[in-house]
């Protein structure tokens, strides 16, 4: 178990030290990220000024909701956008069975890989790119957290987050391994998810007969409720409750993947010699 253990984190640390190598898509990445922030920061701001409720929606004040967005770009790269590029070339070529040799678990051995390419882009753009945005001027740019308690409640929760990320991903890679017929499963699944935890629009700016399922549905743990706790529009409290919803979703994620992903490891066909 512990020689196991130990060859997960080896392969997690060697696809961190690949994908570091990418600094210059990196740099594209984070320039990209400060346009498309500055951009929603913009519009909200033109939208409390000069809307018919000027001064808050849906409980969040302006200086929350440009709080909100620095923050989701702060976890953008947390939550999945694609699977691993190497793992979907190996599925649409019919390698998995290579993947069977290793004396690993295959759910965790891609579990590793993948998780590690989240921490990579967060590192390299997503900090970079909060960063930097502590310095814009004009009130356009990221603010603290509203207290200490949110910012050390914050931490954890982001760490739930990047969890909860890795598992959905694997998720989405085990129903792709069972489909034959293209990716557009995968890519619905990916874009739900992107819509329902708040990447688009936070999640309190919605219709507030939805509240109660958007903050108890699996993907307001990728986003909406590591931001809430960071703006202070989450009690203290209550921050239990969303890192509970979070870690009980992961948990499903994980079990349902490894569920599918063994289901078609039983169906696979081997061919060649």
């Amino acid at each position: 178990m512990n020689k196991t253990a130990k060859a997960y984190i080896s392969l997690f640390k060697i696809r961190v030290a690949e994908s570091f190598q990418y600094r210059m898509a990196a740099f594209s990445g984070v320039l990209t990220s400060l346009v498309w922030a500055f951009v929603d920061v913009v519009a909200f701001t033109a939208f409390f000024r000069y809307g018919d409720r000027a001064k808050f929606a849906g409980g969040l004040t302006l200086e929350q909701t440009i709080s909100h967005i620095w923050v989701r770009e702060l976890l953008l790269f947390l939550q999945p956008f694609s699977i691993d590029d190497e793992l979907l070339l190996k599925i649409n070529n019919g390698d998995m069975g290579l993947e069977m040799c290793r004396p690993l678990d295959l759910y965790w051995h891609w579990f590793a890989r993948s998780s590690a390419r989240c921490i990579v882009m967060f590192v390299m753009r997503c900090l970079i790119c909060f960063a930097v945005g502590f310095i814009i001027p004009g009130g356009y740019g990221a603010r603290s957290p509203v207290s200490p308690g949110a910012f050390w409640l914050f931490v954890p929760s982001a760490c739930c987050a990047f969890w909860l990320s890795s598992a959905y991903g694997m998720l989405v890679t085990a129903v792709r391994a069972n489909i034959a017929w293209g990716d557009g499963p995968m890519y619905f699944m990916l874009l739900i998810g992107q819509v329902l935890s708040g990447g688009y629009l936070p999640l309190q700016l919605w219709p507030n007969f939805l509240q109660p399922f958007l903050l108890l549905q699996p993907f307001a743990g990728l986003t909406d409720i590591p931001a809430r706790l960071y703006i202070g529009s989450m009690p203290l409290s209550e921050a239990w409750l969303g890192m509970g919803v979070q870690l009980f979703w992961s948990a499903a994620f994980i079990l349902l993947g490894k569920r599918i992903l063994s289901c078609r490891l039983r169906t696979i066909a081997a061919q060649g010699g």
